[in-house]
């Protein structure tokens, strides 16, 4: 283990790069590995990565944000996902879109500053026949209206006053 400002990179990373090291193109490998480990690519690790496997950090940037699979934020502890399928758009899901982003006081790909929720878009969630829908973590909410979305925030909200963690 190694730490780097306030941030360690974790023994599990550090010998997943040594077995892979010699190999070339391995980085979208490493990427996925830190943000298994992480939750997302912090920028600390990102450096040292380039340091170790002597790839300019640009070139992992470049992979980065090429992907959108890849967060560069550490994400909120339950990640609220809203469908823009047909279906759920038909439905008027921009409604719900709205809500949680008055509700939360953040926008699409976005973090809670108390880092509770992250709100992001998702082509389909494959529950049609409920939308609109969203999903927290793995459970699905559908069949929504705007009024349904501060309850189910409470729910989550909850969880925070009774200094719940993952």
């Amino acid at each position: 283990m190694q730490i780097l400002g306030k941030l360690e990179v974790k023994r599990e990373l550090l010998d997943y790069v040594d077995k892979w090291k010699d190999k070339s193109g391995i980085e979208i490998m490493v990427l996925h590995k830190i943000q298994e480990i992480y939750g997302y690519v912090p920028r600390e690790v990102a450096m040292e990565i380039s340091r170790i496997l002597n790839i300019p950090l640009a070139k992992i940037y470049g992979i980065i944000t090429f992907y959108n699979l890849f967060k560069l934020n550490r994400p909120g502890k339950y990640k609220i996902s809203v469908c823009m399928g047909t279906a759920c758009y038909l439905q008027d899901n921009t409604d719900i879109l709205a809500e949680l982003e008055n509700d939360l006081g953040i926008g699409v790909n976005c973090t809670t500053d108390d880092g509770l929720f992250h709100l992001e878009l998702v082509r389909c969630l494959g529950c049609c026949g409920l939308s609109p829908v969203l999903m927290i973590d793995n459970k699905v909410y559908g069949k929504l209206t705007r009024k349904d979305i501060p309850k189910i925030l409470v729910e989550y909200q909850k969880d925070k006053t009774k200094g719940g963690s993952r």
